[in-house]
């Protein structure tokens, strides 16, 4: 009976520290959501040259289905590169406190560790393969739900809103595309 004691006082601790866990992430997810803006670090590589990004706006819009997972959107604004701004959609996700964002456009992914995170701030650092930085971003707005899909992305919405785009019109899809990195200046 002793044993069967231990075996069932183990099974609830395990399940306790899994559902504290989880609430945890929906902590992280609900103050995440909204706009963000300031400095990731973010570079892109392009014509065997690299130009730095002045600013980011990431947006958080949580899934209404799923407490810890969600869409968005990531702008890096440029100054003195042969764009303005390099925008893409993400999914992200928060899973034991590391919060995972995946461009869609550019197929890669990068984690944000060690982070604070309040209602008005959010400073971490960004990890992809093998680069960390530190950022620090200010919160700007919460979701509007009215005019989600304002931004206009090429994949997504350029058919549904011709004059919204990504790109200017003498843009081709033939073109290559700055590659984004992140790098210790």
């Amino acid at each position: 009976m002793k044993k069967l004691t231990s075996l069932l006082t183990m099974l609830l601790l395990a399940v306790t520290s899994v559902s504290l866990t989880s609430c945890e992430d929906e902590m992280i997810a609900d103050t995440l959501e909204g706009t963000w803006e300031g400095n990731m670090y973010i570079s892109s590589y392009y014509d065997n040259r690299y130009y730095d990004a002045t600013y980011s706006e990431i947006c958080f819009l949580r899934d209404p289905l799923s407490y810890t997972t969600g869409d968005g959107y990531w702008v890096d604004y440029y100054s003195g590169a042969p764009w303005d701004y390099i925008a893409n959609h993400i999914r992200w996700s928060v899973s034991d406190g590391v919060i995972r964002v995946r461009f869609i456009e550019e197929n890669c992914t990068v984690y944000i560790y060690d982070y604070y995170l309040s209602g008005n701030r959010f400073e971490g650092e960004l990890v992809d393969e093998d680069n960390r930085v530190r950022f620090s971003l200010r919160h700007t707005s919460s979701p509007n739900w009215d005019d989600y899909d304002y931004w206009g992305y090429d994949s997504w919405f350029a058919k549904k809103n011709p004059g919204l785009s990504t790109r200017s019109a003498a843009d081709t899809t033939d073109v290559e595309k700055p590659k984004r990195v992140i790098r210790t200046r």
